[in-house]
C-alpha cells in the first residue's frame, strides 16, 4: 500500500457517496453480528459487508482483534490502530467492544442477537458452549438467525477441540502435499501458500454457506446453523487429488502428471510460465523458436519423447526464452496459440494499465493511519456497485452509536459499562 499525506477531494467523495447509496447495495438492511478474530470470519464478514450487510464486529474490550497485532504496519511501526491485515479485513464494519466472559456482557450480547440476521463465531466448541454460543439457545430468541461456526475441524470428530493456526489448517487440508509443482521442486518438502492464503479460501467458503442460508430464510422464515471446517474447506479446493485417492487409490503429488515441458521459467525481465501438454502445443512451440536444430533431433521430433527427455527440453527452451520479456511472450505465445502467462509481482499488479481502467485499488482514509489504496472488489455490480461506506473502525469506536442509539443506554450507563470492564 503507498500512503499520502494529503485527502484529494475525489477520496472524500467515495466516503460521502458510499453512505449516500449504502442502502442501493445487494445485501442493504441485512444485519451481522461478527465475533471473529484474524482472518476466516473477518474475511467472511467483509465480503458480506462490501455486499451492503450492516456489520457490527465484537472485539475484546482493551485487546481487540488479535489481528490489530499482525502486520504490516506503516514505517514497521506496531500499533493497534494502525494493523495493514486489520484494516483491509475490516473497512465497512462498525467497531464495539465487549466482553462476552461477563454475564451483562452476554445480556448486552443477547439483545443485540434479537435483532441481527446473522452471527459468525470463530471460537472452539468448548470455548462457545461456555460463553453460551450456541445455536439451540440464540434461535430461541431469534428463530430466523442464521449462525455460522468456524473452526479448525467443525463440531464433530475427534479433532472438535483440537487448535490450529494456518499453517497446520493448510496442511491438514492436504493443499501443502496436493499442490502441483513440476518435477524440478520434488527434492524439496511440501510447502505452504504465502501468507494467510488458506484462511482467506475458508472466508469465501463461509461467505457462500452464510447467503445460501440467508436466501432459506427469506424462502421458509426460519433460521439454520451452519458447521464450517477449515479443513474440509481446503479439502474442497483441492477436491480433484483427493478424489483421485479415494476412487483409483492414487496418491497425488508433484509429480503425478509427470514429467512435462515448460513449468516456471526464467526470462529477460522475470519469468514466465507455460506448459506443453498436448501434441499440436509441442509442434507449434517449436514453430514458435524458429524450428532449431535440436528439435530435429529423434528425441525431441514429438511431445511423448520429448517429455522423456525433459531436462534437457526445458535447458534448449530457456536459451530462447531468455532473448525475451515475460510481456513478449505472453503475446507472441498467445498469438501462436500456447498458454504462456507472466508471473506478476505485487508491484506488476499495482502499476497494470488493466487495474488501473478498472479502478482496483481506491484510496481510503483512516482517522489513524491516513489514506492509503487498498484493493476493491473482484466484481461489478451494474444496479448495487460495490463503494466504501466507511473506514475499519478503531477499537470500540461505534459504541455510542451501538449502545446509546440502538440499544437505548444513556452515556452514563455506557461509561459504567466502560469502567467496570463490560464494553
Amino acid at each position: 500500500m503507498s500512503g499520502t499525506n494529503n485527502v484529494a477531494t475525489s477520496e472524500k467523495l467515495v466516503l460521502q457517496v458510499g453512505r449516500e447509496i449504502l442502502m442501493d447495495k445487494a445485501l442493504a438492511g441485512v444485519k451481522i453480528l461478527e465475533c471473529s478474530r484474524l482472518v476466516t470470519g473477518p474475511y467472511c464478514t467483509k465480503l458480506l459487508a462490501d455486499l451492503g450487510a450492516e456489520t457490527v464486529k465484537i472485539e475484546e474490550p482493551g485487546v481487540g482483534d488479535e489481528a490489530r497485532r499482525r502486520g504490516p504496519f506503516p514505517n514497521n511501526i506496531p500499533d493497534s490502530e494502525r494493523s495493514g491485515l486489520f484494516l483491509f479485513l475490516n473497512t465497512n464494519k462498525l467497531g464495539i467492544t465487549l466482553n462476552l466472559k461477563s454475564p451483562k456482557g452476554m445480556e448486552i450480547f443477547s439483545s443485540l442477537v434479537k435483532e441481527a440476521d446473522i452471527l459468525i463465531e470463530d471460537y472452539s466448541p468448548e470455548e462457545a458452549k461456555a460463553l453460551g454460543l450456541v445455536y439451540e439457545s440464540l434461535s430461541k430468541l431469534n428463530p430466523k438467525l442464521v449462525m455460522c461456526s468456524i473452526t479448525p475441524f467443525g463440531q464433530t470428530g475427534p479433532y472438535r477441540n483440537y487448535k490450529s493456526y494456518c499453517l497446520n489448517t493448510l496442511h491438514a487440508g492436504g493443499q501443502g502435499y496436493l499442490i502441483p509443482g513440476g518435477v524440478e521442486f520434488l527434492d524439496r518438502p511440501p510447502v505452504k501458500v504465502a501468507n494467510f492464503f488458506a484462511d482467506f479460501c475458508c472466508g469465501l467458503v463461509a461467505a457462500i454457506a452464510i447467503l445460501a442460508a440467508l436466501y432459506r430464510v427469506n424462502i421458509k422464515g426460519v433460521g439454520e446453523y451452519i458447521d464450517i471446517s477449515k479443513q474440509e474447506a481446503l479439502m474442497f479446493y483441492e477436491r480433484w487429488g483427493v478424489v483421485r485417492y479415494a476412487n483409483e487409490n492414487l496418491v497425488v503429488s508433484r509429480a503425478t502428471e509427470g514429467y512435462t515441458i515448460g513449468g516456471i521459467m526464467p526470462c529477460k525481465d522475470g519469468f514466465t510460465m507455460f506448459w506443453c501438454v498436448l501434441p499440436h502445443e509441442w509442434e507449434r512451440l517449436k514453430k514458435l523458436m524458429g524450428n532449431p536444430a535440436w528439435t530435429e533431433e529423434e528425441k525431441f521430433r514429438d511431445l511423448s519423447s520429448a517429455i522423456l527427455h525433459w531436462e534437457e527440453a526445458n535447458a534448449y527452451i530457456l536459451e530462447w526464452l531468455i532473448n525475451y520479456s515475460a510481456a513478449e511472450l505472453y503475446h507472441i505465445g498467445q498469438a501462436a496459440g500456447l498458454p504462456f502467462g507472466v508471473v506478476r509481482t505485487a508491484e506488476d499488479l499495482f502499476n497494470s494499465d488493466q487495474m488501473k481502467a478498472r479502478e482496483f485499488f481506491v484510496p481510503i482514509q483512516h482517522p489513524a493511519v491516513g489514506t492509503f489504496e487498498y484493493p476493491s472488489a473482484p466484481y461489478k455490480l451494474s444496479e448495487t456497485p460495490w463503494c466504501v461506506d466507511h473506514p475499519a473502525p478503531l477499537l470500540g469506536e461505534h459504541n455510542e452509536e451501538v449502545y446509546c442509539q440502538r440499544l437505548g443506554y444513556s452515556k452514563e450507563y455506557l461509561t459504567r459499562l466502560r469502567a467496570t470492564g463490560i464494553i
